[in-house]
Protein backbone atom coordinates (compact mmCIF):
# COMPACT_ATOMS: atom_id res chain seq x y z
CA UNK A 1 0.00 0.00 0.00
CA UNK A 2 1.01 3.38 -1.09
CA UNK A 3 0.50 6.56 0.92
CA UNK A 4 0.28 10.08 -0.39
CA UNK A 5 0.15 12.25 2.45
CA UNK A 6 2.24 12.53 6.06
CA UNK A 7 1.15 10.44 8.61
CA UNK A 8 1.76 10.31 12.28
CA UNK A 9 2.19 6.90 13.77
CA UNK A 10 3.19 6.25 16.81
CA UNK A 11 4.86 9.52 16.82
CA UNK A 12 6.88 8.77 13.74
CA UNK A 13 6.04 11.35 10.78
CA UNK A 14 6.10 9.60 7.58
CA UNK A 15 6.68 11.69 4.31
CA UNK A 16 5.09 11.93 1.33
CA UNK A 17 4.97 8.78 -1.21
CA UNK A 18 6.18 6.45 0.98
CA UNK A 19 5.54 2.54 0.88
CA UNK A 20 4.93 1.55 3.67
CA UNK A 21 3.51 -1.99 4.93
CA UNK A 22 0.26 -1.09 6.86
CA UNK A 23 -0.10 -4.24 8.22
CA UNK A 24 3.46 -3.57 10.12
CA UNK A 25 1.01 -1.37 12.21
CA UNK A 26 -0.33 -1.86 15.30
CA UNK A 27 -2.27 1.75 14.85
CA UNK A 28 -3.65 0.35 11.68
CA UNK A 29 -4.58 -3.25 13.83
CA UNK A 30 -5.74 -1.07 16.65
CA UNK A 31 -8.37 1.13 14.37
CA UNK A 32 -9.88 -2.24 12.75
CA UNK A 33 -10.44 -3.92 15.99
CA UNK A 34 -13.02 -3.76 18.02
CA UNK A 35 -11.33 -4.26 21.31
CA UNK A 36 -9.15 -1.62 22.73
CA UNK A 37 -5.66 -3.28 23.11
CA UNK A 38 -2.45 -1.80 24.28
CA UNK A 39 -0.66 0.35 21.65
CA UNK A 40 2.81 -1.28 22.65
CA UNK A 41 1.37 -4.79 23.15
CA UNK A 42 2.98 -6.16 19.19
CA UNK A 43 6.44 -4.14 20.66
CA UNK A 44 9.25 -6.25 20.05
CA UNK A 45 10.47 -5.51 23.86
CA UNK A 46 13.83 -7.93 23.40
CA UNK A 47 14.71 -5.73 20.54
CA UNK A 48 13.99 -2.67 22.30
CA UNK A 49 15.64 -3.74 25.43
CA UNK A 50 19.09 -3.67 23.33
CA UNK A 51 18.36 -0.54 21.97
CA UNK A 52 17.86 0.94 25.40
CA UNK A 53 21.31 -1.01 26.96
CA UNK A 54 23.14 0.80 24.12
CA UNK A 55 21.54 4.28 24.74
CA UNK A 56 22.38 4.09 28.13
CA UNK A 57 26.02 2.57 28.14
CA UNK A 58 26.94 4.97 25.32
CA UNK A 59 30.13 7.30 26.11
CA UNK A 60 30.58 10.40 24.70
CA UNK A 61 34.58 10.51 25.59
CA UNK A 62 36.61 8.99 28.12
CA UNK A 63 35.76 11.28 30.91
CA UNK A 64 31.52 11.05 30.33
CA UNK A 65 30.03 8.69 33.11
CA UNK A 66 28.64 5.08 32.52
CA UNK A 67 25.26 5.29 33.95
CA UNK A 68 22.73 7.84 34.52
CA UNK A 69 22.98 7.26 38.03
CA UNK A 70 27.13 8.10 37.99
CA UNK A 71 26.34 11.27 35.59
CA UNK A 72 24.51 12.18 38.50
CA UNK A 73 26.70 11.80 41.23
CA UNK A 74 29.12 13.56 38.81
CA UNK A 75 27.52 16.65 38.38
CA UNK A 76 25.24 17.27 41.89
CA UNK A 77 27.50 15.07 44.11
CA UNK A 78 26.39 11.19 45.76
CA UNK A 79 23.17 12.06 47.28
CA UNK A 80 22.71 12.99 50.82
CA UNK A 81 19.33 10.94 52.53
CA UNK A 82 18.00 12.68 55.31
CA UNK A 83 16.43 10.95 58.26
CA UNK A 84 12.76 10.74 58.13
CA UNK A 85 11.31 11.91 62.03
CA UNK A 86 10.98 9.11 64.35
CA UNK A 87 7.85 8.25 66.16
CA UNK A 88 9.69 9.37 68.98
CA UNK A 89 9.95 12.95 68.13
CA UNK A 90 6.90 13.20 66.71
CA UNK A 91 5.31 12.66 70.32
CA UNK A 92 3.81 15.29 72.36
CA UNK A 93 4.83 15.63 76.13
CA UNK A 94 2.77 15.40 78.81
CA UNK A 95 3.77 19.10 80.23
CA UNK A 96 4.28 21.68 77.93
CA UNK A 97 6.89 23.90 79.51
CA UNK A 98 7.21 27.26 78.08
CA UNK A 99 10.04 28.34 75.96
CA UNK A 100 10.38 32.03 77.02
CA UNK A 101 11.01 33.74 80.45
CA UNK A 102 7.66 35.99 81.05
CA UNK A 103 9.55 38.47 82.72
CA UNK A 104 12.05 39.55 80.04
CA UNK A 105 11.36 40.82 76.58
CA UNK A 106 13.18 40.11 73.80
CA UNK A 107 16.10 42.78 72.88
CA UNK A 108 16.02 44.83 69.83
CA UNK A 109 18.64 44.76 67.00
CA UNK A 110 20.86 47.16 69.15
CA UNK A 111 24.53 46.35 69.34
CA UNK A 112 25.87 44.28 72.47
CA UNK A 113 29.10 45.52 74.51
CA UNK A 114 31.32 44.14 77.01
CA UNK A 115 33.15 40.49 76.58
CA UNK A 116 31.10 37.57 76.00
CA UNK A 117 29.98 35.36 78.76
CA UNK A 118 31.83 32.06 80.21
CA UNK A 119 30.40 30.51 82.72
CA UNK A 120 32.62 27.16 84.16
CA UNK A 121 31.04 23.59 84.78
CA UNK A 122 30.95 23.07 88.29
CA UNK A 123 31.92 19.20 87.83
CA UNK A 124 29.86 18.54 91.32
CA UNK A 125 26.63 20.03 89.79
CA UNK A 126 26.97 17.50 86.97
CA UNK A 127 26.43 14.85 88.70
CA UNK A 128 23.13 15.66 90.38
CA UNK A 129 22.20 17.65 87.39
CA UNK A 130 21.91 15.40 84.22
CA UNK A 131 23.25 17.11 80.83
CA UNK A 132 20.90 17.92 77.95
CA UNK A 133 24.10 15.37 75.74
CA UNK A 134 22.93 12.46 78.31
CA UNK A 135 19.52 12.95 78.09
CA UNK A 136 19.95 12.49 74.12
CA UNK A 137 21.99 9.74 74.59
CA UNK A 138 20.00 8.15 76.73
CA UNK A 139 16.55 8.43 74.86
CA UNK A 140 17.44 7.51 71.37
CA UNK A 141 15.20 5.84 69.64
CA UNK A 142 15.15 2.11 68.51
CA UNK A 143 15.70 3.34 64.37
CA UNK A 144 18.46 5.73 65.51
CA UNK A 145 19.94 3.02 68.20
CA UNK A 146 20.14 0.49 64.96
CA UNK A 147 22.03 2.99 62.31
CA UNK A 148 24.71 3.94 65.12
CA UNK A 149 25.39 0.52 66.14
CA UNK A 150 25.48 -0.19 62.40
CA UNK A 151 27.92 2.52 61.45
CA UNK A 152 30.15 0.95 64.43
CA UNK A 153 30.11 -2.33 63.17
CA UNK A 154 31.25 -1.26 59.86
CA UNK A 155 33.95 1.00 60.89
CA UNK A 156 34.88 -1.41 63.14
CA UNK A 157 35.55 -4.30 60.60
CA UNK A 158 37.61 -1.31 58.13
CA UNK A 159 39.37 -0.01 60.77
CA UNK A 160 40.05 -2.95 63.67
CA UNK A 161 38.93 -2.27 67.57
CA UNK A 162 42.24 -0.36 67.88
CA UNK A 163 41.93 1.48 64.54
CA UNK A 164 38.57 3.18 66.02
CA UNK A 165 39.46 3.70 69.02
CA UNK A 166 42.09 5.54 67.27
CA UNK A 167 39.80 7.06 64.74
CA UNK A 168 37.65 8.31 67.64
CA UNK A 169 40.32 10.07 69.90
CA UNK A 170 41.48 11.66 66.82
CA UNK A 171 37.70 13.02 66.11
CA UNK A 172 37.36 14.15 69.54
CA UNK A 173 41.11 16.14 69.58
CA UNK A 174 39.88 18.06 66.37
CA UNK A 175 36.59 18.97 67.70
CA UNK A 176 38.69 20.46 70.53
CA UNK A 177 41.06 22.26 68.69
CA UNK A 178 38.37 23.92 65.92
CA UNK A 179 36.18 24.93 69.04
CA UNK A 180 39.64 26.73 70.76
CA UNK A 181 40.45 28.22 67.27
CA UNK A 182 36.86 29.19 67.29
CA UNK A 183 37.28 30.88 70.35
CA UNK A 184 40.28 32.93 69.84
CA UNK A 185 38.54 34.77 66.99
CA UNK A 186 35.11 34.64 68.40
CA UNK A 187 36.67 36.43 71.77
CA UNK A 188 39.31 38.80 69.66
CA UNK A 189 36.49 41.71 69.33
CA UNK A 190 37.03 42.32 66.01
CA UNK A 191 35.07 41.69 62.92
CA UNK A 192 35.49 38.86 60.65
CA UNK A 193 34.66 40.49 57.79
CA UNK A 194 37.11 43.25 58.88
CA UNK A 195 39.66 41.94 60.35
CA UNK A 196 43.82 42.05 58.97
CA UNK A 197 44.76 39.11 57.12
CA UNK A 198 48.07 39.60 58.60
CA UNK A 199 46.48 39.30 62.48
CA UNK A 200 45.11 35.98 61.30
CA UNK A 201 45.87 33.80 64.20
CA UNK A 202 47.61 30.97 62.76
CA UNK A 203 45.66 27.20 63.98
CA UNK A 204 46.97 23.74 63.39
CA UNK A 205 46.98 21.99 60.60
CA UNK A 206 44.10 19.49 61.52
CA UNK A 207 41.78 22.46 62.05
CA UNK A 208 42.24 24.36 59.19
CA UNK A 209 40.44 22.91 56.46
CA UNK A 210 37.37 23.45 59.20
CA UNK A 211 37.96 27.35 59.74
CA UNK A 212 38.55 27.38 55.62
CA UNK A 213 35.15 25.91 55.57
CA UNK A 214 33.09 28.49 58.40
CA UNK A 215 35.44 31.46 57.00
CA UNK A 216 31.92 32.59 55.41
CA UNK A 217 30.08 32.15 57.74
CA UNK A 218 32.12 34.21 60.45
CA UNK A 219 31.84 36.86 57.82
CA UNK A 220 27.85 37.03 59.11
CA UNK A 221 28.56 36.28 62.69
CA UNK A 222 29.02 39.40 65.19
CA UNK A 223 27.94 40.50 69.27
CA UNK A 224 29.09 37.77 70.84
CA UNK A 225 27.29 36.89 73.88
CA UNK A 226 28.43 33.94 75.30
CA UNK A 227 31.44 31.59 74.22
CA UNK A 228 31.46 27.74 76.28
CA UNK A 229 29.58 29.04 78.55
CA UNK A 230 27.34 26.56 81.16
CA UNK A 231 23.67 27.06 81.03
CA UNK A 232 20.68 25.58 83.14
CA UNK A 233 17.00 25.39 83.48
CA UNK A 234 16.59 25.17 87.35
CA UNK A 235 12.99 24.42 86.84
CA UNK A 236 13.62 21.39 84.23
CA UNK A 237 16.65 20.40 86.42
CA UNK A 238 19.09 20.60 83.20
CA UNK A 239 21.99 21.82 82.12
CA UNK A 240 24.46 21.88 79.31
CA UNK A 241 27.46 24.13 78.00
CA UNK A 242 26.20 26.38 74.73
CA UNK A 243 28.99 26.88 72.11
CA UNK A 244 28.23 30.27 70.90
CA UNK A 245 25.25 32.39 71.84
CA UNK A 246 25.74 35.85 68.92
CA UNK A 247 24.18 37.69 66.20
CA UNK A 248 24.00 36.29 62.55
CA UNK A 249 23.24 38.21 60.02
CA UNK A 250 21.26 40.48 63.09
CA UNK A 251 19.59 37.56 64.49
CA UNK A 252 20.36 36.19 68.17
CA UNK A 253 21.09 33.17 67.81
CA UNK A 254 22.13 29.69 69.82
CA UNK A 255 24.75 28.28 67.74
CA UNK A 256 25.94 24.87 67.65
CA UNK A 257 29.36 24.10 65.33
CA UNK A 258 29.41 20.94 63.87
CA UNK A 259 31.99 19.34 62.35
CA UNK A 260 31.60 16.24 59.95
CA UNK A 261 33.22 14.56 57.12
CA UNK A 262 30.17 14.10 55.18
CA UNK A 263 28.40 16.55 53.92
CA UNK A 264 25.09 17.42 55.41
CA UNK A 265 23.48 19.85 53.28
CA UNK A 266 19.63 19.60 55.07
CA UNK A 267 18.38 19.93 58.48
CA UNK A 268 17.54 16.54 58.81
CA UNK A 269 20.79 15.34 58.19
CA UNK A 270 21.87 16.87 61.92
CA UNK A 271 19.98 14.28 63.56
CA UNK A 272 19.27 15.57 67.14
CA UNK A 273 21.25 19.04 66.96
CA UNK A 274 17.94 21.00 66.48
CA UNK A 275 16.62 19.38 69.48
CA UNK A 276 19.90 20.59 71.14
CA UNK A 277 20.12 24.03 70.02
CA UNK A 278 16.37 24.04 71.46
CA UNK A 279 17.69 22.64 74.73
CA UNK A 280 20.53 25.15 75.53
CA UNK A 281 18.28 28.56 74.16
CA UNK A 282 15.55 27.13 76.95
CA UNK A 283 17.84 26.67 78.88
CA UNK A 284 19.14 30.01 78.83
CA UNK A 285 15.34 31.63 78.88
CA UNK A 286 15.20 30.50 81.79
CA UNK A 287 18.51 30.95 83.71
CA UNK A 288 19.02 34.16 85.54
CA UNK A 289 22.59 34.62 84.55
CA UNK A 290 21.60 35.89 80.94
CA UNK A 291 19.88 38.80 81.08
CA UNK A 292 18.16 38.20 77.83
CA UNK A 293 15.70 35.87 75.42
CA UNK A 294 16.95 33.76 72.07
CA UNK A 295 14.29 32.57 70.03
CA UNK A 296 15.89 31.45 67.21
CA UNK A 297 18.91 28.89 66.55
CA UNK A 298 21.83 28.21 63.83
CA UNK A 299 23.83 24.95 63.21
CA UNK A 300 27.25 25.46 61.34
CA UNK A 301 28.49 22.16 59.54
CA UNK A 302 31.95 22.45 58.99
CA UNK A 303 34.29 20.75 56.90
CA UNK A 304 37.76 19.38 57.14
CA UNK A 305 38.60 19.76 53.32
CA UNK A 306 37.52 23.37 53.78
CA UNK A 307 34.12 22.91 51.30
CA UNK A 308 31.97 25.83 52.38
CA UNK A 309 30.18 24.71 55.77
CA UNK A 310 26.52 24.46 56.02
CA UNK A 311 24.27 26.28 58.02
CA UNK A 312 21.05 25.45 59.05
CA UNK A 313 18.75 28.42 60.65
CA UNK A 314 16.23 27.37 63.06
CA UNK A 315 12.94 30.18 63.58
CA UNK A 316 11.46 30.85 66.05
CA UNK A 317 8.64 28.53 65.09
CA UNK A 318 10.75 25.57 64.20
CA UNK A 319 12.87 26.09 67.57
CA UNK A 320 9.44 25.68 69.25
CA UNK A 321 8.61 22.71 67.91
CA UNK A 322 11.90 21.43 68.87
CA UNK A 323 11.72 22.78 72.23
CA UNK A 324 8.45 20.30 72.74
CA UNK A 325 10.97 17.74 71.37
CA UNK A 326 13.14 18.28 74.02
CA UNK A 327 10.16 18.31 76.26
CA UNK A 328 9.65 14.84 75.58
CA UNK A 329 12.98 13.37 75.79
CA UNK A 330 13.33 14.92 79.27
CA UNK A 331 10.28 13.38 80.67
CA UNK A 332 11.13 10.12 78.90
CA UNK A 333 14.70 10.06 80.57
CA UNK A 334 12.90 11.33 83.76
CA UNK A 335 10.62 8.64 83.83
CA UNK A 336 13.82 6.13 82.96
CA UNK A 337 15.32 7.70 85.69
CA UNK A 338 12.87 7.12 88.09
CA UNK A 339 12.09 3.53 86.96
CA UNK A 340 15.43 2.86 87.84
CA UNK A 341 15.62 4.25 91.21
CA UNK A 342 12.59 2.17 91.84
CA UNK A 343 14.33 -1.27 90.67
CA UNK A 344 17.58 -0.59 92.86
CA UNK A 345 15.17 -0.01 95.96
CA UNK A 346 13.22 -3.63 95.39
CA UNK A 347 16.53 -4.82 95.18
CA UNK A 348 17.40 -3.55 98.37
CA UNK A 349 14.31 -4.65 99.98
CA UNK A 350 14.43 -7.77 99.27
CA UNK A 351 18.15 -8.01 100.53
CA UNK A 352 17.04 -7.01 103.47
Amino acid sequence: MFLNRVLFVGGIIVPQSTSLSVSHFSACHYAASPKRNSPYSSVDSERYSSILKSVMSFRVSSQTPETLQAEDEHVYGPVVKGQMPSQTEMRVPKTIHPFFNSERTLETDEPESGPPSRISLNRGQGRSVPSVTRVLQQTLSSEQIFYLERWKRKMISELGEEGFKEYSQNVFRQGKLFHSALEDILTSGSSWKNRNTSDTPVHPPEVQGYMESIAHILEDVRAVRAIESTVQHSILNYLGIVDCVARYRGVLCVIDWKTSEKPKPFLSNTYDNPVQVAAYAGAINNDENYKYQVENGLIVVAYKDGSPAHAHQLNSELMSEYWKTWLFRLESFTEQRSGQKSSTSSEKKLDV
